[in-house]
C-alpha cells in the first residue's frame, strides 16, 4: 500500500516504478489531458508540448476531427481481422496509394511491424525479381539508424543500449557510415544487395540532417544497381520537416516508404508501407500479415488524419516556423556558447546540443528545468534536447516557448 502523503504524481510515478517494466526513463511528470499544442499534469499544470510523442501527434493532440472520426467509426465496427473484407480497408488503400504517389500499401500498426514488413518485402523481391540467390539477400543499413527495438530490427543497429545481450542477431544486413556517397556505391555494387534502409533525417540518434544532395544521389546509386530505396519516413513524414515527406525537399519517391506516428494523428497504432505492384506483390497469401492491420477503425483515423495535414497546411506551417525556431535558437547560441554547441534541423523537427556543466549537469537538467517552467521536452543520447511541437503550433505559442527556453537556457 502507498503512504497516503504522497501526492498524485509521486503515486503514479511509484505505481509504474512498482508494477511495470523498467525500459523507459521518464522526466517526473504525469500526464492527464491534451489539446493542440497544450498538456496538463496530474496537478492541473499545463505545459508546451514540445516532444510530440515523438512526432505521432503532429496534428496536435485529440485533434476534434480526427477524435470524430474514431468515435463514429468505434460505435460502428472496430475489427474484423482479414480474413473477411470490410467496408473502410479498399477506400483508405485507395486514399492513402494516390495521397502518397505508390500502387499497392500495405497497413499494420506500429512503426517497427512496418520495418519488419519493409524488411521482408525487400528481401521477397530480391530472391524473386532480382535473382539473389537462396538466403544471400543483403540489406544495406547506417551507423546511428534507429527503426525500431525488434530482434530483426537491432540486428542492423549500431547502438549499444538496443543490442546488448539481445542476441544472435540476424544476419544479411551490410552497415556503412550514414551520409557517405562513396560507402553506399561500394556496398550497393555487391549484386547480392536487395535493398538501401535509411531515414531521410535520423531523428532518435539526435536530428543528423545529411548534406544536400545525399538522398538524391541515394536514389541514383539504387537505380543504378537495382536496390530498392527504402525511406524510413515514420518520425521525419506526415509534414515534420516541412514538407509531406523529408525525403520530398530533394524530390525523392523511394521505391518503398515507410510510414507510422502521425499516421493517425497519435490517436491509435497506425503503419504503412507503400510500394510499387512489382515488390508488394511478390508477397502471397499466408506469408505476411496482423490481426489489427489494416482495421476499420485505424482505416477511419488514418483518413481523417491525412486530410487535416493537407487541409490545414501543417507542412507549410512547420517549414515557415521551423526557419523562425532555428534562428531564435542560433541567436541564444550566441549568447551562451559554454553551454549550447550546436543547432541543428529541418521544419519543426529540431535538436539542440548541450555541452555538460562543470558541475556536472547535462541536457537532462536542462529539460528538467524547462518542464518547471512549462515546456516538456526529452533529451537524446546524453547530450542533445530535441524540440518537436505539434505542428498545429501558431508563430505566437512558438515565440512564448522560444521565450521560455531563452529564460531557461540563460539562467542555467
Amino acid at each position: 500500500m502507498l503512504h497516503d502523503t504522497l501526492n498524485e504524481t509521486e503515486r503514479l510515478i511509484a505505481l509504474e516504478d512498482r508494477y511495470g517494466a523498467h525500459n523507459y526513463h521518464p522526466l517526473p511528470v504525469v500526464l492527464d489531458k491534451g489539446e493542440g499544442v497544450f498538456l496538463w499534469d496530474v496537478e492541473g499544470k499545463k505545459y508546451f508540448d514540445f516532444l510530440s510523442a515523438y512526432s505521432a501527434v503532429n496534428q496536435g493532440h485529440c485533434h476534434p476531427r480526427i477524435i470524430e472520426a474514431m468515435v463514429q467509426q468505434a460505435r460502428k465496427l472496430t475489427l474484423t481481422s482479414r480474413a473477411f473484407y470490410n467496408s473502410m480497408l479498399g477506400e483508405t488503400e485507395k486514399f492513402i496509394c494516390e495521397y502518397f504517389g505508390y500502387d499497392k500499401v500495405l497497413m499494420m500498426n506500429s512503426g517497427a511491424e512496418a520495418n519488419e514488413t519493409a524488411i521482408k518485402l525487400a528481401r521477397k523481391w530480391g530472391y524473386q525479381v532480382k535473382g539473389i540467390p537462396a538466403e544471400k539477400a543483403i540489406i544495406v543499413a547506417v551507423e546511428r539508424n534507429f527503426h525500431g527495438r525488434t530482434t530483426g530490427i537491432i540486428s542492423a543497429s549500431t547502438d549499444p543500449d538496443s543490442r546488448n545481450n539481445f542476441g544472435p542477431f540476424m544476419p544479411g544486413y551490410q552497415i556503412i557510415p550514414y551520409d557517405d556517397l562513396d560507402a553506399l556505391e561500394t556496398a550497393l555494387s555487391n549484386p547480392h544487395v536487395c535493398g538501401f534502409w535509411v531515414e531521410p533525417i535520423q531523428g532518435e540518434a539526435g536530428v543528423y540532417v545529411p548534406g544536400s544532395g545525399y538522398l538524391k544521389k541515394a536514389q541514383e546509386l539504387c537505380t543504378k544497381y537495382n536496390v530498392i530505396l527504402m525511406m524510413d519516413e515514420i518520425q521525419t513524414g506526415i509534414a515534420r520537416t516541412g514538407k509531406l515527406l523529408a525525403s520530398d525537399h530533394e524530390g525523392v519517391h523511394p521505391d518503398l516508404l515507410i510510414l507510422g506516428k502521425a499516421l493517425s494523428g497519435g490517436t491509435y497504432p497506425v503503419s504503412a508501407v507503400l510500394t510499387r505492384d512489382e515488390i508488394m506483390l511478390t508477397i502471397k497469401p499466408g506469408e505476411h500479415g496482423s490481426t489489427f492491420g489494416g482495421n476499420p477503425l485505424a482505416c477511419a483515423v488514418a483518413v481523417e488524419a491525412l486530410k487535416v495535414v493537407k487541409e490545414e497546411k501543417l507542412a507549410e506551417n512547420a517549414a515557415r516556423l521551423g526557419e523562425l525556431f532555428r534562428k531564435r535558437m542560433n541567436e541564444l547560441q550566441a549568447k551562451r556558447p559554454d553551454l549550447i554547441t550546436l543547432v541543428r534541423g529541418k521544419g519543426l523537427l529540431n535538436a539542440v546540443i548541450i555541452k555538460p556543466t562543470a558541475d556536472g549537469r547535462t541536457a537532462w537538467d536542462v529539460c528538467v528545468s524547462l518542464k518547471e517552467n512549462g515546456l516538456l521536452a526529452k533529451p537524446t543520447h546524453g547530450d542533445i534536447i530535441r524540440f518537436a511541437p505539434p505542428l498545429v503550433i501558431t508563430e505566437e505559442q512558438l515565440e512564448e516557448c522560444c521565450r521560455i527556453i531563452e529564460k531557461t537556457l540563460l539562467e542555467f
